[in-house]
């Protein structure tokens, strides 16, 4: 049981923090036109640890000028807050902040019982925003715990035109310097990635390696009650080192020694569920057929080597499709589309964009298509892509080439990655 004098000056503890950031170089944020601070459901920002999703909201209710006060239950301090507790921090809150009409709750899931809490405030036309970062926040326990009182905001670490704009990038000026620059600025992108901390800190891996191993032990072991951790460990980690990858959870149950396929499926859906790993389903017509073979994704290219005995090279083709696979996922969240890939026994494309049942269009990704094998295996795959959705809109991006190449009758762009991730 935690006293309301304790309460009082953690929580002025976090108010300070939070007034902090008033000082720091924020980032805007697409995600942040789609908070409705406005809206009567609670609004809610889910996505992998530290990708800056309580600063996306203090930015959103700093724009609008709202009276609001924060609570963060991820402070290891209020590691034994119980349910019964949260009327308590909301009277200390009143003391701290005043009068406010907003309330900002950072991984409230971590206090069990907190719906019932954010229900009741919600009935009392409280505005509520909540962010998470591990599967009880997902869409199923959102709806059944607050009855569809909500909405969902995907957050992702640092896009590479985030990336850009904190590192005062100049990306519209087409100047031989200004290409230059954004080239270096993205060759560091591809090694460091996305994630808001890892531009002012120096030990990356360090960085990283804490991050994945709280995802693990926090958001999914404590949650889910895993029996056997040390090989579900290793299966996060080995999951990590050869993506992207398309998952056969029978290999994955042979290899760690799991006493039933269905165990690996169950590992490989939290992965998904605490956004260490992000799903692409196989395009197809077929429901049954887009349900098996997912391919997956590190959420950031820093989780796929900055970590303890990661043993990975540089693996840039790799490195480059993630990135693309990460862009297009989250900007096609924000555009209410879908992303598959296409893989059959003649070839494979590494994406397909769809709005609805319609290929809007199709995507192939290559670090150097100077060779000439490379060049053609790429080719041939937008053209089986093409054949198959019958779609003309074919993109092959890059690390650096530029052009338009006519086949077969088809009309395929060639464009480097940076380009393309900056509009």
């Amino acid at each position: 049981m935690i006293d309301k004098r304790t309460l009082e000056f953690i929580l002025t503890d976090q108010q300070e923090e939070m007034e902090a950031r008033a000082e720091e170089t924020l980032c805007r944020r697409p995600e942040e036109k789609k908070i409705d601070l406005k809206s009567t459901q609670a609004q809610a920002v889910i996505g992998v640890r530290r990708s800056g999703k309580s600063t996306l909201c203090y930015q959103a209710l700093q724009s609008m000028g709202a009276k609001y006060a924060y609570a963060d239950f991820d402070d290891e301090r209020l590691v034994n807050l119980q349910a019964d507790q949260l009327n308590d921090v909301l009277e200390v809150l009143y003391k701290i902040y005043g009068d406010f009409n907003y309330l900002l709750l950072d991984e409230i899931q971590n206090v069990e019982g907190w719906h019932l809490f954010v229900n009741r405030l919600l009935r009392r036309k409280m505005h509520i925003i909540i962010t998470g970062s591990n599967a009880k926040l997902l869409s199923s326990e959102l709806a059944t715990f607050l009855t569809g009182r909500n909405k969902e905001i995907p957050l992702f670490p640092f896009s590479f035109k985030e990336f850009c704009m904190m590192k005062e990038i100049d990306i519209l000026r087409r100047t031989t310097k200004a290409e230059g620059f954004r080239r270096a600025a993205f060759d560091e992108y591809l090694k460091q990635g996305g994630f808001p901390e890892l531009l002012v800190i120096e030990d990356n891996k360090g960085y990283v390696n804490t991050l994945v191993e709280n995802i693990l032990k926090r958001d999914i072991e404590r949650r889910f009650k895993i029996v056997y951790k040390a090989a579900f460990e290793q299966m996060a980690h080995h999951l990590l080192n050869v993506s992207p990858t398309i998952v056969v959870t029978t290999d994955l149950a042979d290899l760690f020694h799991f006493k039933s396929e269905h165990t690996a499926k169950n590992y490989v859906e939290y992965l998904k569920q605490a956004y260490m790993l992000l799903g692409v389903q196989k395009y197809s017509q077929k429901s049954k057929q887009r349900s098996v073979q997912e391919k997956v994704y590190a959420v950031d290219v820093a989780m796929m080597d900055q970590r303890e005995n990661a043993f990975a090279g540089e693996n840039l083709g790799y490195r480059l499709e993630t990135i693309v696979a990460v862009h297009l996922i989250r900007k096609c969240k924000i555009e209410g589309r879908d992303v598959y890939y296409l893989n059959d026994r003649s070839g494979e494309c590494d994406f397909v964009v769809c709005k609805g049942n319609k290929v809007e269009q199709c995507i192939q990704v290559s670090y150097d298509i100077s060779a000439e094998r490379t060049r053609k295996r790429e080719i041939n795959g937008l053209l089986l892509a093409a054949r198959q959705t019958k779609c003309e809109n074919l993109l092959l991006l890059t690390d650096h080439e530029s052009e338009e190449i006519m086949r077969e009758g088809h009309k395929i762009k060639v464009q480097p990655v940076y380009e393309w991730s900056l509009f």
